[in-house]
C-alpha cells in the first residue's frame, strides 16, 4: 500500500465484517490482535451497526503468532457458542493471522462437532483486494450457505433487495424509499435487504422471492446464483431522477408481468413534466455559463448520479471512482480511477464552480466555489440519524432539486 494523505482504500477483510456484523442471531469473532478490532469497532460504528453482541476477538500474544498456538480462537468459539447461543458464527482472520498462514479453516472443521452454531471462515485477512472484492464474495457466500430450496415456493408479492452496503452514505434512507417505491406501485413486501440486517430464517427463504433488485454490481453473482436456483428474476439498476425512478418500476412491471400502480405512475409523470421548468431556468443559466457536476464514489453510485445528472441536462466534467477498476467491465470511459492518490488530490483541485457529488474527504478538498454534496463513503465526521432523507427515488429526486435549484442561483 503507498502512501496516504487522506484514507486508503478499505480491504476486502473490512467490507467482510460489515457485512457480517448486520446479520442477526450470528456472531462476527476476528481472530487477531484486540487493537486491531478495537479500531475496526469504531469505524464500523459510524456505519449505525450495532456492535453489541455481534463482534468478538479472540486477541492474540507474540507467543500464539510463533508457535502457532490456536488454544486462543478454540477457546473462544466455545465460548460464544455457549454464551450467545448464536445460529452462525463467523470466524474471520486479521492481516497478521494471514501472513503467517495459520490454518484457521482445518480450526473450524474440527471445532464445528464440538458447537451448536454453524462456523464460517475468511482466512485471506484483507490480501484479495479491495472493498469490493469483500462485497461480491460476503454477498455469494450468503446465497450458498443458506438459500435453501428444499419446498421452495414462489411468493409474488414478495421481493428481495440485493447489495444493500452498510458503507453506502444514507443507505437505510434509500431502502427505505425502495420499500416505499415497491408497495405504492405494486403492492409489494420486502422479504430480505442481503447486505444490510437480515435475519438467519430469512436468508433461508431468499428463494421464495419474485424478483431481486440489485443495487451494486457486487451482488450480481448473487443474483445469478439465485437464479440458477430457484429462477428468479433480477433487476441491476437503482432509482435515480423522476424518469429513472418511471424507467426502474417499468422495467420491474416487464419482469413481473405485473402493472404500475395508476395513481403513482400519474404522480410521477406530473413531477416529470415539472422538470421543464427547471430546464428553462438553467436554458436562460447557459447564456453565462453551462451548469456542471463532478461526481466521486464507487461504481455504481457513478452510475446513477451520471444517470441523474443527464436528466437535469447537466454536463458532466469528472467522473472519480474510489476503487479499483480491475473487475468491472464499463462501457463507460471517462470513469476514472487513479492509482496515485496525489494525482486524485490535483484532479479535485481542478474543479471550480460545479455541483460536486461526492466523499466527505473529496469535498473537502475542492474549493468553496463550487456546491458539494456528500454522497458517499468516506464520511468521518457524518452522523446518520434520518431513515427517511434518500438519494434515490421520487424523495431523493425531491431533496436534489433543492441542491440543483441552489447551485443554478449561485451562478447567477
Amino acid at each position: 500500500m503507498s502512501l496516504c494523505r487522506t484514507y486508503p482504500t478499505p480491504s476486502n477483510r473490512m467490507s467482510v465484517m460489515w457485512s457480517l456484523m448486520p446479520i442477526k442471531n450470528s456472531v462476527v469473532l476476528e481472530y487477531g490482535p484486540a487493537g486491531t478490532t478495537h479500531f475496526g469497532a469504531g469505524f464500523y460504528g459510524s456505519f449505525d451497526i450495532d456492535l453489541e453482541n455481534s463482534l468478538f476477538t479472540t486477541h492474540i500474544s507474540e507467543d500464539d503468532i510463533i508457535m502457532g498456538d490456536v488454544s486462543r480462537l478454540e477457546k473462544a468459539i466455545i465460548e460464544v457458542d455457549e454464551s450467545y447461543h448464536p445460529e452462525v458464527i463467523f470466524i474471520v482472520a486479521s492481516a497478521v493471522i494471514a501472513v503467517i498462514g495459520t490454518d484457521i479453516k482445518g480450526v473450524c472443521t474440527y471445532m464445528q462437532d464440538k458447537v451448536k452454531a454453524k462456523l464460517i471462515c475468511f482466512d485471506d485477512g484483507g490480501f484479495g483486494g479491495d472493498y469490493t472484492v469483500g462485497l461480491e464474495n460476503t454477498y455469494t457466500l450468503f446465497i450458498k450457505e443458506f438459500a435453501l430450496p428444499e419446498n421452495t415456493f414462489k411468493n409474488s408479492d414478495k421481493y428481495n433487495i440485493l447489495g444493500a452496503s452498510a458503507a453506502s452514505y444514507r443507505i437505510r434512507s434509500d431502502i427505505w424509499e425502495i420499500k416505499d417505491l415497491m408497495k405504492r406501485s405494486f403492492n409489494m413486501e420486502n422479504g430480505v435487504v442481503l447486505g444490510l440486517e437480515a435475519k438467519i430464517e430469512d436468508l433461508k427463504k431468499m428463494g421464495e422471492a419474485a424478483i431481486n433488485i440489485v443495487l451494486r454490481k457486487e451482488a450480481l453473482p448473487a443474483a445469478k446464483l439465485l437464479k440458477e436456483k430457484f429462477g428468479t428474476p433480477y433487476l441491476y439498476q437503482c432509482p435515480y431522477g423522476y424518469n429513472g425512478t418511471l424507467e426502474w418500476a417499468d422495467k420491474i412491471s416487464k419482469l413481473l408481468s405485473k402493472k404500475i400502480d395508476a395513481s403513482f405512475k400519474k404522480q410521477l409523470e406530473e413531477k416529470i413534466k415539472d422538470i421543464r421548468d427547471m430546464s428553462r431556468m438553467m436554458m436562460a443559466t447557459r447564456m453565462r455559463i453551462q451548469p456542471t457536476a463532478s461526481i466521486i464514489g464507487d461504481y455504481d453510485t457513478l452510475k446513477g448520479f451520471s444517470d441523474f445528472c443527464k436528466e437535469f441536462a447537466f454536463i458532466i466534467d469528472k467522473k472519480i471512482c474510489n476503487h479499483s477498476l480491475k473487475n468491472i467491465d464499463s462501457d463507460d470511459e471517462n470513469i476514472i480511477s487513479y492509482k496515485k492518490e496525489k494525482d486524485k488530490i490535483n484532479s479535485l483541485k481542478d474543479i471550480n464552480g460545479q455541483l460536486v457529488f461526492g466523499d466527505e474527504v473529496s469535498l473537502n478538498i475542492c474549493n468553496y466555489s463550487n456546491t458539494k454534496v456528500c454522497i458517499s463513503f468516506p464520511y468521518p465526521s457524518k452522523t446518520q440519524i434520518a431513515t427517511h432523507l434518500p438519494f434515490m427515488g421520487e424523495r431523493g429526486t425531491d431533496y436534489l432539486m433543492e441542491i440543483i435549484r441552489e447551485y443554478l442561483s449561485n451562478m447567477r
